[in-house]
């Protein structure tokens, strides 16, 4: 006779190993988890191997994926060169669209930016920046550009996908962001996602588009009722995403969350959207993100019907990674009270960063003549109205502080604001102090790999780097 509290589902971690307990008279399951397994009596153990990232894959269309995602941090944090070893190593990767014209003149020595200034150089010091547009022509060049090098360079067997923020709204939100999004498609990108918004007519924009149902499509939301939104905005299209990235309150940068923040939970809300996706019989890849730090957190979400996870955080203080070196080192030593989610963005979405950052209480003349990302349709700002006040406020001084807002087109093209997940305090946890008191860099390929096969919570660190002797 079985037991009422059937110990069936319990186990302990202990070495990598699973340890599941058995019983003299009978067992009865099938599978490699034991999920089915019904205990009897006296107790012996049986031991298996645990799971880990690389037990499972992501099946997007016909291919078969490490289920791994790194997310696209902008401005070029995530870099095309993190993006491709992604993708080398058989996981997708991301590079990011904002602000691509200032990534193509890092990248291709091109003169986007300083075009556009020396056009618009006359409005510097007018607070209104409706004539402020940008070149259509010249945004949609910088866009394949950068996506048609990356792909040209591409190797291995997995995707790369570049990540659209609707929040970048470049004084023409609706024209910016289509040809944004066809021109990424032009130059063979493998796939869009959708973020930084709800994205309700963004599918429209390139419903025509030859590869409109070849490229692969998702969307990050933060809640059942996004994803709702959405889908049901887009049901005239006949066009499913091909992946629903649900992003929680632990993650990077801009969150889809109010300042309210802690009181919602990743696992909750994946939970939600599984769940509805199941009974609506919509087959829709499931991808978690925010707080995914190890190997075994993403086990967690892959043994419960996700199908991948998105990670970003630690692949901050790679060597792949478009962050200044000493920046990266800013990143290592953080403790967890360095870590915060404040209203700065100039979008209206809290935003977690670390609060050494440069960038937080800066008082930079707004550079949107240059710039001008987050400019809405009618030439404004937050950050402009911030900086107007605090001049109005100190006539004549000629350093500022502007503490409500921060201007984040200069910051992050500067890396003046350090974004960063929650987790970022842990990352000196995976790397190796140096005899000069810094931390070792890592290769993308290292945090991959730790995340694809490592276990029972447990981090690799790197090889000690090689002591150079003296001949």
């Amino acid at each position: 006779m079985q037991p009422e509290s059937s110990p069936a589902r319990a186990c302990n971690y202990k070495g990598g190993i699973r340890i599941l307990p058995i019983w003299k008279q009978g067992i009865s399951g099938t599978g490699r988890d034991f999920d089915a397994l019904a205990c009897y009596d006296e107790g012996l153990y049986l031991q298996l191997p645990m799971k880990r990232v690389d037990d499972f894959r992501l099946r997007l269309g016909r291919r078969e994926l490490v289920p791994i995602v790194i997310g696209g941090m902008g401005v070029d944090i995530s870099t095309a060169e993190l993006a491709l070893e992604a993708a080398r190593l058989g996981g997708v990767g991301h590079i990011s669209d904002a602000m691509v014209p200032t990534v193509a003149d890092r990248r291709f020595q091109t003169h986007f930016v300083s075009e556009k200034l020396k056009l618009f150089k006359y409005n510097v010091a007018n607070s209104d920046k409706s004539k402020v547009l940008f070149d259509l022509g010249r945004l949609a060049e910088a866009t394949q550009m950068h996506v048609g090098r990356t792909m040209e360079a591409k190797r291995g067997s997995g995707l790369i996908f570049i990540n659209c923020m609707e929040k970048l709204t470049m004084n023409s939100p609706k024209d910016t962001l289509r040809v944004r999004l066809r021109a990424a498609l032009d130059a063979g990108i493998d796939g869009i996602t959708l973020s930084a918004g709800l994205h309700l007519g963004s599918l429209a924009l390139i419903e025509d588009h030859p590869r409109f149902r070849d490229a692969k499509l998702g969307i990050i939301v933060s809640s059942l009722r996004a994803l709702t939104l959405f889908l049901r905005k887009n049901a005239r299209l006949n066009r499913l995403p091909d992946y629903v990235i649900v992003e929680g309150p632990l993650a990077g940068g801009h969150l889809g969350f109010g300042m309210d923040w802690a009181k919602y939970d990743l696992r909750a809300i994946v939970s939600e959207v599984r769940d509805y996706l199941r009974a609506e019989k919509l087959d829709i890849p499931l991808i978690p993100a925010g707080g995914i730090f190890t190997g075994s957190d993403a086990v967690s979400f892959l043994e419960n019907g996700s199908a991948a996870v998105q990670v970003a955080t630690r692949f901050t203080v790679s060597r792949e990674c478009g962050l200044p070196e000493d920046v990266k080192q800013e990143y290592f030593k953080a403790s967890e009270q360095d870590v915060e989610v404040n209203a700065l963005s100039p979008t209206g979405y809290p935003m977690r960063m670390l609060k050494g950052s440069p960038g937080i209480g800066a008082g930079i003349r707004p550079n949107c003549e240059a710039y001008g990302y987050l400019l809405d349709g009618t030439g404004n700002c937050a950050y402009i109205k911030a900086y107007n006040a605090e001049v109005a406020a100190h006539p004549g001084e000629k350093k500022i502080s502007v503490k409500d807002k921060t201007c984040l087109c200069t910051h992050m093209r500067n890396f003046d604001i350090w974004t960063c997940g929650h987790y970022a305090y842990r990352l000196k946890d995976t790397s190796r102090r140096l005899a000069d008191g810094s931390y070792q860099l890592l290769s993308a390929e290292h945090v991959f790999r730790d995340y694809q096969f490592s276990t029972d919570q447990q981090v690799t660190l790197p090889p000690a780097p090689a002591i150079a002797t003296a001949m």
